[in-house]
């Protein structure tokens, strides 16, 4: 199976399960107030893999134009219940459904991680396409390479994907990508591990 089926196909699966063991508290809620708080009242963020919306769209909802983007029917609905007021829809982090130049700041949290790690130029570069000049970037990578699936998640008999690069790698890949690292903060992951929070500029 293709692994965006995979990851599709578990999240909708897993749905109520993962939003309650993912709570988003802490270190990770705190970035996401980060950021909303350094951009103009009112600017247009997009949350590139939002699942159920927690921590990143209901923070920068309060105060910003939030639209959430998932690959998971699921997770979406679970958005909509948790921030009403953000705009939702489906799409595949690689071809965002966006023109460019259209958002003032873009949040990936844990999205990235799920996807062939061979593709993370072409996310990465679309995170810069739509992205105004300056925009501000917030993306979860991996601190170590990665790739497997667990076909018992969170122990609840469904199988998901995960393919990612180290830091260096992780690096190189954004600058290329056409983005100033201004930042890079490890953070303990509640799921287990830890992930790199990188902080930058288009």
């Amino acid at each position: 199976m293709d692994q965006r089926d995979v990851v599709r196909e578990g999240y909708d699966a897993i749905a109520e399960t993962y939003v309650q063991e993912r709570r988003g508290e802490g270190r990770e809620r705190e970035i996401a107030a980060e950021l909303a708080a350094s951009l103009p009242d009112g600017s247009r963020v997009l949350d590139a893999g939002c699942g159920a919306g927690r921590p990143a769209t209901e923070t920068l909802a309060a105060a910003h134009d939030v639209v959430g983007l998932d690959i998971s029917r699921e997770q979406l609905s679970l958005a909509g219940e948790r921030v009403p007021d953000a705009d939702l829809t489906m799409g595949d982090l690689a071809t965002l459904p966006f023109a460019a130049d259209s958002f003032d700041a873009l949040v990936s949290y844990h999205a990235i991680i799920h996807v062939p790690k061979e593709e993370h130029a072409d996310v990465l570069s679309e995170f810069q396409r739509v992205l105004r000049p300056d925009g501000r970037l917030v993306v979860t990578m991996g601190t170590a390479e990665f790739e497997d699936e667990n076909d018992d998640w969170l122990d609840t008999g469904e199988t998901m994907s995960w393919s990612f690069y180290g830091p260096e790698k992780n690096r190189k890949l954004v600058a290329e990508a056409g983005f100033e690292i201004a930042d890079v903060e490890e953070v303990d992951d509640e799921l287990g591990g830890t992930f790199e929070f990188f902080r930058a500029r288009a």
